[in-house]
């Protein structure tokens, strides 16, 4: 993509610097201007991804002044370092979040999950979905490490995604199964690699590239659980064409600004029977005249998706009824 002079793309964030991709391809390292910085703001203010304006400064290197408007965002509410969201309550009774901004402007995201070792957190994969699908971000599934399980263990594990409609890849870093693949898959398009620590997206990236040497880790043998190589957000260049952004393992995962009434729209295999419930106002729970529960009988919906939306739902509509209960205190 050619960029406009003065114009850039954030392809690295690091402690306040930034990386910037010029429109001539060169690079430059900028930091974000006092105003732009002191600006009250909910949201990541600038983030890997975003396009923005820079000028030089006077005593020196280069300001980034303006971030244009993001075309869509895979997000999560800001987590503090207890790895919890920094969801608070104000001296009014408001509710006040943090958003934080995985990746900007992204073609695609890919969720790596690992087949085993660590075993594959669906629930936070359901989540990482949803957070696609609110911003309309064409999704895929990665499933990594398939040299470790048959490939029908491997089928039946990710059935329900591929039945939904999602594509499933499957690849191994290790023996290069599936790389090819995925490369084409990537090629000319700005993808985010998302995940779990421990499933291999750092070693996908070098079975990408090689030659590209980033370091990996072992998944912890007494917790089984991965630990984090990358620690910040980064595009890396592919030798195909396009770029990928490497981002830090994914532990847990609490969805930003998230009305609990337009949650089922982000699950494409319950939204078909919404129009078909009772009530315009139904939650799926209980209601009687509930076509998303007479699927979930009849098998058309499976247990673990719908358990998902539930949880989700009951999540967000604590923190609804928290809101409303501050204001209401007024």
């Amino acid at each position: 993509m050619s960029l406009p002079d003065y114009e850039a793309q954030v392809i690295k964030a690091q402690s306040g610097f930034y990386a910037l991709r010029t429109h001539d391809g060169s690079t430059i390292t900028a930091r974000v201007r006092g105003k732009l910085k002191h600006k009250p703001k909910d949201s990541t203010i600038v983030a890997v991804g975003d396009r923005v304006r820079w000028e030089p400064c006077p005593e020196g290197g280069f300001s980034i002044v303006e971030v244009l408007p993001r075309e869509r965002a895979l997000c999560r509410l800001k987590p503090l370092a207890s790895g919890r969201g920094t969801r608070r309550w104000d001296r009014q009774g408001y509710l006040r979040e943090k958003e934080q901004v995985i990746i900007a402007n992204p073609d695609q995201v890919v969720f790596v999950l690992a087949c085993a070792q660590p075993e594959p957190r669906l629930r936070l994969l359901d989540r990482l979905l949803v957070g696609a699908e609110r911003q309309n971000i064409p999704a895929l599934i990665c499933v990594n490490k398939i040299d470790l399980l048959s490939e029908a263990e491997v089928r039946q594990r990710f059935a329900v995604y591929t039945d939904i409609g999602y594509q499933v890849l499957t690849t191994s870093a290790r023996s290069g199964a599936g790389v090819e693949i995925l490369r084409t898959h990537l090629k000319d398009k700005l993808t985010a690699l998302v995940g779990p620590s421990g499933a291999g997206k750092t070693s996908l990236l070098n079975a990408l590239e090689p030659g590209l040497g980033r370091r990996v880790k072992s998944v912890s043998d007494a917790t089984g659980k991965g630990r984090h190589t990358t620690t910040v957000t980064e595009m890396i260049p592919l030798a195909v064409g396009g770029w990928v952004a490497d981002t830090p393992g994914i532990r847990a995962l609490a969805l930003f600004d998230l009305e609990p009434e337009e949650i089922d729209a982000y699950f494409p295999d319950i939204v078909p029977y919404v129009p078909h419930c009772a009530f315009s106002d139904c939650r799926h729970h209980a209601e009687p005249g509930c076509a998303v529960l007479a699927a979930l009988e009849e098998g058309r919906i499976n247990q673990h998706r719908y358990e998902s939306y539930i949880r989700l739902h009951e999540e967000h509509q604590k923190l609804a009824d928290m809101y409303w209960w501050g204001i209401d205190e007024e």
